[in-house]
């Protein structure tokens, strides 16, 4: 299982949301690019980026989105905003090694299976789910979308994985149930990378035996320090390792 260190930025800044909300993130005076890097130096493979502001519709952090891509080491799954096809054409074209599309895939769904034919391994689609149903715009707009129909609707796209957000587990701060997570694991053909669910080492051991479950992003607890991502990489990587049988 894949470890995702998240980043996610509002005016050039390292920021968590509070209860999801836009207007009122907590700043962590880290320098993005220096916070990439040594990521990267810990061991991990892939970072997630977010770029709150292009959610918002502005290009306040591109340059700086940029930058991260260009100097991580590691490929960067860029996520916010993605919202036509010249916008994941366009970070495609910057280096984005991935990109996570949510919003366009409930307006343009037959656009969205092109990009992914289109560009294989390089997209992401994004299932954020709050009271039983998928989220857009940002968290701020509720779809007609159960998430079960919504990944049933991409049954044979060749996305490079699924980002399921369990809302409400991630804004209300509870332990992680995992139970929305694990039932749409179970359904989906494409594996799927939790979000919103991992604030301790022992979240990543119990997401790691969930079957198909390829991947974790963790972001507040990074910052919080509530766990560090050697710690996170260790477990992520001991689950699967084989364990010798006593003859």
């Amino acid at each position: 299982m894949r470890i995702y260190p998240t980043m996610e930025l509002q005016n050039g800044r390292c920021v968590t949301l509070d209860k999801g909300r836009l207007d009122n993130a907590m700043i962590w005076h880290v320098d993005p690019v220096e916070t990439a890097r040594g990521w990267s130096a810990a061991g991990a493979e892939w970072m997630q980026l977010t770029d709150f502001d292009a959610i918002e519709g502005r290009d306040t952090n591109a340059e700086l989105v940029e930058e991260i891509i260009r100097s991580a080491e590691m490929p960067v799954q860029l996520a916010g905003g993605m919202r036509s096809r010249e916008q994941v054409e366009h970070w495609i074209d910057k280096g984005a090694g991935r990109v996570v599309i949510g919003t366009l895939a409930a307006r343009d769904p037959i656009l969205v299976k092109e990009l992914a034919k289109l560009y294989p391994d390089q997209i992401v689609l994004a299932v954020d789910v709050w009271q039983g149903f998928v989220m857009t715009d940002g968290w701020r707009s509720q779809s007609a979308f159960t998430p079960e129909a919504f990944i049933e609707a991409f049954a044979d796209t060749p996305f490079a994985g699924i980002v399921v957000t369990d809302i409400d587990s991630d804004m209300e701060d509870v332990e992680a149930q995992l139970g929305l997570i694990s039932g749409l694991a179970e359904k989906s053909r494409t594996p799927i990378i939790a979000s919103g669910v991992v604030r301790t080492a022992d979240d990543i051991s119990r997401l790691a035996y969930i079957s198909n479950i390829s991947g974790a992003i963790v972001g507040r607890a990074l910052f919080r320090k509530t766990l560090s991502l050697v710690d996170a990489l260790d477990v992520a990587k001991a689950a699967h390792e084989p364990v010798a049988q006593f003859q």
